[in-house]
């Protein structure tokens, strides 16, 4: 650890102490021989804070170095300039922090997160998206019947257990059947939750009490995979998940409530200030009611109420529906409303298959399949969609994960344009791993965010091994087309869809610029794709913050913003691309206020919690890393 990041150097009463010792010149002057006026004693030109010695990344325009940021009482952006300039506003009362050379810059605005799923999923074990053999998963499950309950759960407790990984079955292609958990020595329902939140694998006990059969249906929006014999394998896809997880029971509102507000402070010590919570509904909202009403919400809120595959062909109930969410929530403190999301197709990766693509898949060698993948709205529905919410103005944010689906929704947000002539209503697609060269420059041309996860932009075995052979390489060159997009004039702005995967928000930032990240096998297509720190920063500042519409609110650091800041361990603007991975953040600040400071118990624990899970990787490729030494412990929970 550098002086940089210890403890000592973020002790904000010990600056204080040596301003007092030393006077302003010492802290914010060029040196001990510069002439210093008497700075002001708390009054309103002086400011609460003082960052000083930092490398400010400004997001704007602005030429020459920034070195301090001054915040001022009501919780803005009093002042940026020298350390010389901003020594005026040092007061008796003002605090100063010594950055020693490391970045100040905007907090990071996550345009597509699930933080409440996170907070819930860390209720339960978690596979940490292992790989592993049916026999090495049985042996890890049959650890987890132990820590939940043992023979005392027996035979009516659930075992749910989170981050399965739907392609990490060895050797690589075997699929899922219930037959393999019925071989666990237990009666109780089990059920696998995919980090991917687009599969669900359940033993025959729970499709039992699911009164799932060879006779059920899909539902819209899903699928309840069958086998060769027409009988369901346990299996379900996307919406028909909802088929057995409402039978799940319910963790009590105070464990969610406490879970969630840890997974919140974890955010905040990543750095991030504002979050897009992509998957909302009243259960949701009365969770961040809940942590609003206890002083536990620390970041902005942009909540974007989930529309179904049903509501998508209604525009008119579906615009009362998400009014009457909003009338019946709009006054928690922390949230805004104004955005609604829609899932237009599934996943792409084998064994999946569910991401709508405009040319059919390949069987895996090189054949092609009469599978397209599943596009849950037409074009001609989400146009509808789209239209009624612009025209009220909120904006629609779509799951466009396949080639497919991005045309559909960019097809949809055209038709919306036409026919309420708004342009500037700043729709969203979202993820985008696979877009056809045809539709790059359509964001631009329709004002449309490129919502992007760029972690994902490494070779790995999610988009080598699960997907090459299935899509072919002409296709594949086109994953996550993040520069191409840049080139094509398209807004982007980055989001880490946490938590299917980890949260590790820097490793993400360092993904887009190298394309390999901390657990990549190699580069994808960097050459190619891969973003410049400059677009990368901007992308997860000030451009989710256009996103979000909120850019004349927070997204920079310039005088009369909302002092949503971090202050990082190293200077992200300069440090090897590889060190982005381990920035550690120092402080955090929301409208001003500190929501983490590192050297605080809870900053530590934070922290510490963080370092652990950056430690055991995004996602683990082997069966040990998850089996904890072959302990049998849910480590990813803290258990």
């Amino acid at each position: 650890m550098s002086a940089a990041s210890s403890p000592a150097s973020l002790s904000r009463r010990g600056l204080l102490a040596a301003a007092g010792a030393a006077g302003a010149a010492g802290l914010l002057g060029a040196g001990p021989a510069a002439a210093v006026s008497a700075p002001p004693a708390g009054g309103r030109n002086s400011a609460a804070l003082v960052l000083r010695n930092a490398s400010v990344f400004t997001g704007t325009d602005h030429r020459g170095p920034v070195r301090a940021v001054a915040v001022g009482r009501d919780g803005k952006i009093l002042a940026t300039g020298t350390d010389a300039a901003l020594r005026r506003y040092v007061g008796r009362d003002t605090e100063v922090v010594d950055a020693r050379g490391n970045t100040v810059m905007s907090g990071i605005h996550d345009g597509h997160v699930h933080p409440l799923g996170a907070g819930e999923r860390s209720l339960s074990p978690s596979l940490e998206s292992a790989e592993t053999t049916p026999a090495e998963l049985l042996e890890i499950l049959t650890g987890f019947l132990a820590d939940t309950g043992g023979a005392g759960a027996e035979p009516d407790g659930w075992l749910v257990v989170e981050d399965w990984n739907p392609v990490g079955l060895l050797p690589t292609g075997t699929a899922p059947h219930h037959s393999m958990l019925d071989a666990l020595p237990t009666r109780r329902p089990v059920v696998l939750i995919g980090g991917d939140g687009h599969n669900l694998w359940a033993n025959r006990r729970a499709l039992d009490i699911a009164g799932i059969t060879a006779a059920t249906p899909d539902p819209v929006g899903g699928k309840v995979v069958k086998g060769a014999d027409g009988k369901p394998t346990g299996v379900l896809k996307d919406d028909a998940q909802g088929l057995v997880r409402r039978l799940i029971p319910e963790h009590t509102r105070a464990e969610l409530v406490a879970a969630c507000a840890e997974v919140l402070g974890l955010a905040a010590a990543s750095g991030v200030t504002t979050m897009m919570d992509a998957l909302v509904g009243r259960h949701e909202l009365e969770l961040y009611q809940a942590l609003s009403a206890a002083g536990k919400l620390p970041q902005r809120i942009v909540p974007a109420i989930r529309l179904d595959a049903d509501q998508a062909k209604d525009p008119a109930g579906s615009l009362a529906y998400a009014r009457g969410l909003r009338r019946e929530f709009e006054g928690v403190r922390g949230l805004r409303f104004g955005m609604v999301k829609v899932f237009l197709d599934g996943v792409i990766e084998y064994p999946a298959q569910t991401a709508a693509l405009l040319e059919p898949y390949l069987d895996g060698n090189g054949k092609p399949t009469s599978n397209r993948g599943e596009l849950y709205t037409s074009a001609a529905d989400y146009g509808r969609l789209s239209a009624a919410f612009n025209r009220a103005g909120w904006q629609m944010h779509a799951h466009g994960l396949g080639d497919r689906a991005v045309r559909t929704a960019l097809d949809g947000y055209a038709y919306a344009r036409r026919v309420t002539g708004q342009r500037d209503a700043r729709n969203a697609v979202a993820h985008l791993q696979l877009v056809d060269p045809a539709d790059l420059r359509r964001f631009a041309q329709l004002g449309v965010a490129a919502c992007m996860q760029l972690q994902w932009a490494a070779r790995d075995t999610w988009t080598v091994e699960a997907l090459l052979p299935y899509i072919g390489p002409e296709r594949h060159r086109w994953l996550y087309p993040a520069r191409s997009l840049e080139k094509a004039g398209a807004r982007l702005t980055g989001g880490s869809d946490w938590p299917v995967d980890a949260l590790q928000v820097w490793n993400q930032l360092r993904t887009a610029i190298d394309r390999q990240g901390a657990e990549g096998a190699g580069e994808l297509y960097r050459e190619r794709e891969a973003l410049s720190r400059d677009t990368t920063l901007r992308m997860h500042t000030s451009g989710t913050a256009w996103q979000l519409r909120q850019e004349q609110l927070t997204g920079t650091v310039e005088p009369g913003k909302a002092a949503d800041l971090v202050l990082l361990d190293r200077d992200v603007t300069r440090c090897p691309v590889a060190d982005i991975s381990g920035t550690g953040v120092r402080m955090t600040l929301v409208g001003g206020r500190v929501v983490h400071e590192a050297d605080s118990a809870s900053g530590r624990a934070a922290s510490a919690r963080l370092a652990r899970a950056a430690a055991a990787g995004a996602r683990p490729a082997s069966y040990a890393s998850v089996h904890g030494g072959g302990k049998g412990r849910h480590h990813a929970c803290g258990h």
